[in-house]
């Protein structure tokens, strides 16, 4: 890894991305991209349909003042911007990293992380945006987009940041979770780190050769693992391995079906993200 981008928002969750952009940097050895996108309505007032309800003076004096008001809204969200991107800069240097440059940009954040993630090779994001104390129970709107439209791994970080000294791959045999298999066997971020490889599911040939065949490439690559298959539902179990274990991640694939699909028969990834207490590491 040469690189990472973090996505800080001004949320309760910043402070815990660049920790966690802090921690995975130290380990590669890489530096760190911080990126704050200002959305387009976050500087410009709602349209008006004025005709009809003003005379032409009253209505060009309006519409003089709104135009005031988006360019004072405008500049206050650049020096708020500004002021983001240097907090958290100086926290990832407190936290020991050098390297890090700080990009401010208007516009929609997929758009943005397309033209920046082809250099890096992870992604952090906060679980919830600045609405996060308001509902408990609903995740980031523009997280599941990243991690949709992103190529590269999106370590989701937790509310508050805690030294992984252990971690969970789950595993369902896809193509999503050997990506993620492959990556951890020989990524720096994972070196030395205990890992237990989970299936949740019934205890066939089938999945246990498919165990076996991933456990052997983690070996391959100086990993420390121990691979087991239990029965019941993922998030259940997964959530219930967090526990006993004391696991600090869970690496994982991310969204197997489509948008529509997750809105009908919902998702294990979302289901996981929002209940873990832990950092999620995401593959698609």
């Amino acid at each position: 890894m040469t690189k990472l981008i973090a996505l800080i928002d001004g949320s309760i969750y910043s402070e815990s991305v660049c920790d966690h952009a802090a921690w995975a940097a130290a380990r590669c050895d890489a530096s760190v991209e911080l990126i704050h996108v200002l959305g387009r309505r976050d500087t410009s007032s709602a349209p008006v349909n004025l005709s009809g309800n003003l005379d032409a003076n009253a209505r060009d004096t309006l519409l003089e003042e709104l135009a005031s008001l988006d360019e004072s809204k405008a500049k206050l969200a650049m020096r708020r911007g500004r002021l983001i991107l240097d907090e958290a800069h100086a926290r990832l240097v407190t936290d020991g990293i050098e390297a890090v440059e700080t990009k401010l940009r208007h516009g929609e954040i997929v758009e943005t992380l397309q033209e920046f993630e082809a250099e890096a090779d992870l992604i952090v994001i906060g679980k919830r945006g600045e609405a996060a104390d308001f509902d408990k129970l609903h995740l980031g709107s523009n997280l599941e987009r990243v991690v949709r439209s992103s190529h590269k791994p999106v370590l989701v970080a937790a509310r508050a940041f805690r030294a992984v000294n252990r971690f969970l791959i789950a595993f369902d045999g896809g193509s999503s979770a050997k990506m993620a298999v492959e990556h951890v066997a020989r990524s720096k971020l994972f070196a030395g780190l205990p890992c237990r490889l989970l299936t949740v599911g019934n205890d066939t040939p089938e999945a246990r050769s498919k165990l076996d065949e991933a456990a052997a490439l983690l070996g391959s690559g100086g990993r420390d693992v121990t691979a087991d298959i239990v029965p019941g539902h993922a998030d259940a179990a997964i959530a219930e391995a967090v526990t006993s274990d004391a696991i600090d991640m869970v690496v994982m694939g991310a969204y197997g079906h489509s948008r529509i699909r997750s809105l009908i028969i919902g998702s294990t990834t979302t289901e996981m993200i929002r209940s873990c207490l832990v950092p999620v590491m995401l593959f698609r």
